[in-house]
Order: C-alpha cells, then sequence, then structure tokens
C-alpha cells in the first residue's frame, strides 16, 4: 500500500488496513497502559500491575490479530495508524501529564475500552459486507473482553486493604498538591489584604480608590505567593507534587481571597460597599476554618478561633490606621 499522505475516511478502508489499524491500535494501547503503570509503581504498586496485566492483554489480541492478518494477506501489515483515519475515535495524550491522579488514570484506562468498542460496534452497523462486519463485531467483542480483563485484574491485584491504603496516597497527594497552598493562599489573600483595602476605605471613603487599592494588593500577592509556592519546593524529596500546580493553586486563591472583599468597591455608596465587604470577610473567614477542619483535620472551633481572631485583628488595624 501506497505511504498515506492524507486522512482516509474509514469507510473507504478495506478489510486488510482495518484490520492493519486495529493492529496499531493494540500496540499503542499496549504502551499507554505500560506508561500508566510506571507512573503508579512507586506510590500505587497494586494499581500498576493491574496496567502491567492490561498490557499484556493488549499484546495478546494484538497478536492473534496478527496471526488472521498473516492468514488472509500475508506478512506484510500496512502502515496504517489512527491519526491517518477521519473520524477514527483518538487517544487523548492525557498519559504526558505528570503527576496525573490515580483516578484520572483509571477512568482514562475506562474510557479507551468503551470508545473502542463504541466504535467498532457503529462501524459493523454502517457496513453491508458480511466479512467486513464479522472482522468489526470480532474487534468490538474483543474489545469488550479487555473491559471484563480490566475487572479481573483488579480484583486480583486490588484487595481491599490495598485499594484503601492507595486511595488514602492519592487523598493526601491530593491535599499536599492542590488543598494545602491553595488554603495558605486563601489565608494570605483573605487576611493580609484587609489592612491595606479597609485602611484605604475609611481613610479616603472613596470606593473607586478603595477598589484600586484592594485589586492591586489582590494581584500582586496571588503572584508573589504563586511564585514563591513554585519556586520553593520541585516536589520530588517532599513529594507535593508539581511545582507548577502548586504555584497555580497558590496564587489562585491569595487572588480570589483578596478580591472577594474588594469587589463589593465597585458599589459607589461607601457604607454599602463597606456592609457587604465586611459581610463577605466572615464568609471567606468561616470557609478558611472549615478547610482546615475538613482536610487539614484541624478541630472546627479551634481553627474557627484562629482565624476569625487573626482575621479580626488585622481587620481592627486597618479600620484604626485608616480612621487616624
Amino acid at each position: 500500500m501506497r505511504f498515506l499522505t492524507q486522512r482516509r475516511r474509514f469507510s473507504d478502508l478495506s478489510e486488510q488496513e482495518v484490520l492493519a489499524l486495529a493492529i496499531s491500535s493494540e500496540e499503542d494501547d499496549a504502551q499507554i497502559y505500560r506508561m500508566y503503570a510506571e507512573r503508579l509503581r512507586e506510590d500505587f504498586p497494586d494499581s500498576a500491575s493491574v496496567f502491567d496485566g492490561m498490557a499484556e492483554e493488549e499484546d495478546g489480541h494484538r497478536q492473534r490479530l496478527i496471526e488472521l492478518h498473516r492468514a488472509r494477506f500475508g506478512d506484510v501489515i500496512p502502515l496504517i495508524r489512527r491519526e491517518h483515519v477521519a473520524g477514527y475515535y483518538a487517544r487523548r495524550p492525557v498519559w504526558l501529564v505528570e503527576n496525573l491522579g490515580l483516578e484520572r488514570i483509571r477512568s482514562e484506562a475506562a474510557a479507551m475500552e468503551r470508545d473502542a468498542e463504541r466504535f467498532y460496534l457503529e462501524a459493523a452497523k454502517r457496513t453491508s459486507d458480511a466479512d467486513t462486519r464479522k472482522l468489526l463485531g470480532d474487534l468490538a467483542a474483543a474489545e469488550a473482553g479487555h473491559q471484563n480483563s480490566a475487572e479481573r485484574l483488579e480484583e486480583k491485584h486490588l484487595d481491599g486493604d490495598a485499594r484503601d491504603d492507595e486511595e488514602e496516597t492519592a487523598k493526601r497527594q491530593f491535599v499536599l498538591t492542590w488543598v494545602q497552598p491553595g488554603l495558605a493562599g486563601l489565608m494570605d489573600g483573605s487576611v493580609s489584604t484587609l489592612a491595606p483595602i479597609f485602611a484605604t476605605a475609611f481613610a479616603t471613603q472613596d470606593t473607586w480608590t478603595t477598589f484600586l487599592v484592594g485589586l492591586a494588593a489582590s494581584v500582586g500577592a496571588g503572584i508573589s505567593m504563586g511564585f514563591t509556592e513554585a519556586a520553593s519546593d520541585d516536589g520530588q524529596l517532599s513529594g507535593r507534587g508539581s511545582p507548577v500546580k502548586r504555584g497555580i493553586a497558590s496564587g489562585v486563591m491569595t487572588t480570589l481571597g483578596g478580591l472577594g472583599h474588594a469587589l463589593p468597591y465597585l458599589i459607589p455608596d461607601f457604607w454599602t460597599a463597606t456592609t457587604i465587604a465586611i459581610l463577605i470577610v466572615f464568609v471567606e473567614l468561616w470557609a478558611i476554618a472549615w478547610i482546615q477542619n475538613k482536610f487539614m483535620e484541624t478541630p472546627m472551633l479551634r481553627a474557627a478561633f484562629q482565624v476569625v481572631l487573626g482575621g479580626a485583628l488585622v481587620f481592627a488595624a486597618g479600620v484604626l490606621i485608616g480612621s487616624g
């Protein structure tokens, strides 16, 4: 077959080309599962074993497809891959993303098998050729079998204790990568901007000026916190995960924490804006206490006392400075 220089329609492929496409697809999927296994092996060895087994299943299906091709069409397999066929299901390159979560990997693997099965079933419905229909139906059945194999492998390698351990590890990783930096950012943005915003508000009683000061303080603090978090730890030794993710979590939450009580000053009336801003501050502080209680296991009363007391002191300092 001549080298493919443009995308072909699936309906234009011959049976040999469909078989060749299935062979290359099985090979790609096996490689993806092996990459998943390597990524999980250190922290989730039992799940890594599941993906090792799934890769072996794909190798077995590919070998049977090659034997079928050899019997029907000979040893030379046409060079055709997913990207050569218009409308063929594509594999999203999520396996290239660092620090991909365990549940995301599992869901992507399940989607891989469902996509392949559904595609072959739909393709079989659109052909009137008996041999082609049988071939596509066999491929759909093979993909459905992959899903059953995955379930059997999970039952073999992931007993209750192993799954619980992996879920606890995944939860801890989520807290270290997203919750902890985000919480630090929210606390910094909510508390540290109280003094300049309310000092400006009571000193000028000009809502627009107060909003500009709040906007500058929030954005500046967000940029600073984001870069500080990302540069402080690359995550390799601490296990805290991607510095980029942590920097984003910290920077975004810092900015939002400050903007929460800066945005009300878009309202022209000073006392209306200030009243709403104060209410939002209390909501922010209680949100911080709730996050500490839920994810950091800090007793609710202690978290509330620490956050509210600290926020009240900073708020009072801003009001006193602005009033003076």
